[in-house]
């Protein structure tokens, strides 16, 4: 079989099981060269593509440094395999993809990191910061999935691409990924076993397709790929989403909420003299799932508290998702007019989520629901929860049928472009250009806390939120982050790619908070440049200073300038 091997120079891998490589894919412009193999490759003449070299064993991709960046060989058994080079200025890539002849064999990969650092894929229950691999974990589809209620899966954010410290990056495009864990990276295309599907008339022939791209560093290429690969947020959201607190009724009440709860909740947050966003309107404002209008029995008079709190310039939001209780008084009508995601083993019975956006009739059905709550009750947004692939059955059918399972949340979250000026998402792949938001702090705290607290969301209102409104609109011309690691100021500093606790808003604010409970002093790294604490300290470096056991108070959080 053949293998991956990202990481340091003169690296290998021996006795390594083959797997599906997570992520390695890039999208270029310029083609200058490529080669086309089908067969063992066993008579190949070695091919030397400027920084890729191709003999009958295999191939190696040396980054611009020199240092290899992946080490691969071939299977005896007979794959197609196609290579492109393309050039654009400092950025050299390569397209290649993997076909299997054979229907339901997998295509696999093997990818170690040795001595670089990766970041991204997507989140998990455990999430270090770069990459790091414990234990052992089978190859499981590399799709979407609610952290939850399935800890082992991966999360509802997910995204093909993967970014190193030795200046590479990788995009891999859709297709039955698979991942796994193994002190490497365990990945395979499949489709047999998994809820992935070949194209209407294809056979199930795996496929692995992939952009690698090389550049001078990792901020550098990371922009490259962000402005070749990625959609860019199409508009800022509302300025107060990033003053003022967002407060949720979840975080209080859970489902045992009323109107009167409800009041009683905007009541304290004025009392407490915090400022809101908005407020959210969280599960069980109706009486079942799959119903667009309040529960008369909790909200009796629905349209007059709406009144007050816009009176009160409490602008709300609403909780929904994609589920409808079989016992709905729009389940029926769901399901006479084909609405609802098929699952082919029960008999073609519907299951309780709909689809959303490869049904026409499905979207405008639910938006259509979402448009009346906003002009019979003045909302002002949506929260879309749920959204990953847990919730489909395992093996499902749509009207236009889904090679990719993880497209259901791309399209579900399509659904809060009208709204995102105040939407909130749970979810999200190659979803971009949506902007979204999420959660606050309680207030039924002491009132130290709360006098903590509103000295937080100060700091916030007149430090932090100016240049995130700033940032914010610099994000639709460059895609560059709004919160960045260190290493994007401090590309040639080892130590930065490793720090998981510091991070910077834009290029020249760097935070430092506490995370240990009962601390009052961190250790703080500083990269090499002029800094000034919030304490008025001055640090002026040519090296990078690392402070042990910085005092911190209770009611402090740690940044510098």
């Amino acid at each position: 079989m053949y293998q991956v091997v990202p990481g340091g120079a003169g690296s290998t891998v021996t006795n390594a099981k083959p797997i599906n490589v997570l992520g390695l894919v890039l999208l270029i412009s310029a083609v200058t060269a490529w080669c086309y193999y089908i067969g063992s490759l066993r008579k190949a003449e070695l091919l030397k593509t400027e920084l890729l070299d191709l003999n009958k064993d295999g191939y190696i991709i040396h980054n611009q440094a020199g240092s290899i960046v992946f080490r691969m060989s071939f299977s005896d058994r007979k794959l197609t395999f196609f290579i492109q080079t393309v050039f654009d200025n400092t950025v050299q890539c390569y397209r290649v993809r993997w076909e299997e002849l054979v229907p339901n064999l997998p295509v696999e990969h093997a990818m170690t990191y040795n001595v670089s650092h990766w970041y991204g894929g997507a989140e998990t229950a455990i999430q270090h910061w770069p990459i790091s691999i414990s234990g052992q974990q089978a190859p499981k589809p590399f799709v979407t999935s609610d952290i939850y209620s399935n800890r082992n899966g991966f999360g509802g954010i997910l995204e093909r691409y993967w970014l190193s410290s030795n200046a590479t990056a990788i995009k891999i495009k859709v297709s039955a990924l698979s991942s796994g864990l193994e002190r490497h990276r365990e990945d395979h295309a499949r489709y047999h076993d998994t809820p992935y599907k070949p194209n209407p008339g294809e056979a199930p022939c795996a496929e692995l397709s992939y952009r690698v791209c090389m550049g001078l560093d990792i901020t550098s290429i990371h922009k490259y790929m962000v402005c070749r690969y990625f959609q860019k947020p199409n508009k800022v959201p509302s300025k107060a989403m990033f003053r003022h607190p967002i407060w949720s009724t979840w975080a209080l009440n859970k489902t045992d909420i009323d109107q009167e709860k409800l009041l009683k909740y905007v009541a304290n947050i004025r009392k407490h003299r915090f400022n809101c966003s908005h407020l959210e309107l969280d599960d069980r404002y109706t009486n079942r799932y799959g119903e667009f209008e309040f529960d008369s029995a909790k909200f009796p008079n629905a349209a007059a508290m709406f009144q007050k709190l816009k009176a009160g310039c409490f602008l709300v939001t609403l909780w929904t998702h994609p589920f409808v209780n079989y016992d709905s008084e729009n389940f029926h009508t769901c399901v006479e007019n084909g609405l609802f995601v098929r699952e082919p083993t029960a008999g073609g019975m519907a299951s309780g989520a709909f689809w959303t956006s490869t049904n026409l009739e499905a979207h405008d059905w639910f938006t259509s629901q979402l448009r009346s709550l906003r002009s019979k009750y003045g909302v002002s947004s949506f929260k879309l929860d749920a959204g990953e692939t847990n919730y489909l059955p395992w093996q499902f059918s749509t009207k236009t049928p889904l090679r990719d399972p993880s497209t259901f949340t791309c399209r579900y979250t399509e659904m809060a472009i009208p709204y995102n000026k105040r939407a909130e998402l749970r979810s999200g792949y190659q979803s971009q250009n949506i902007s979204c938001f999420f959660r606050p702090i309680d207030w039924e705290y002491d009132s130290e806390v709360m006098e903590i607290a509103r000295k937080y969301t100060a700091i916030h209102e007149s430090i932090v939120a100016p240049r995130v409104l700033e940032l914010a609109g610099e994000v639709l011309d460059t895609g560059d982050p709004i919160i960045r690691p260190l290493w994007w100021i401090a590309t040639g500093d080892e130590t930065a790619y490793k720090i998981d606790s510091q991070f910077l808003i834009g290029d020249d604010l760097m935070v430092a908070p506490v995370l240990e409970p009962g601390k009052q002093e961190r250790d703080i790294y500083l990269p090499a440049g002029r800094w000034q604490s919030y304490k008025g300290e001055q640090f002026d470096i040519k090296e990078p200073l690392h402070l042990t056991d910085y005092p911190v108070d209770l009611d402090e959080i740690v940044y510098f300038v």
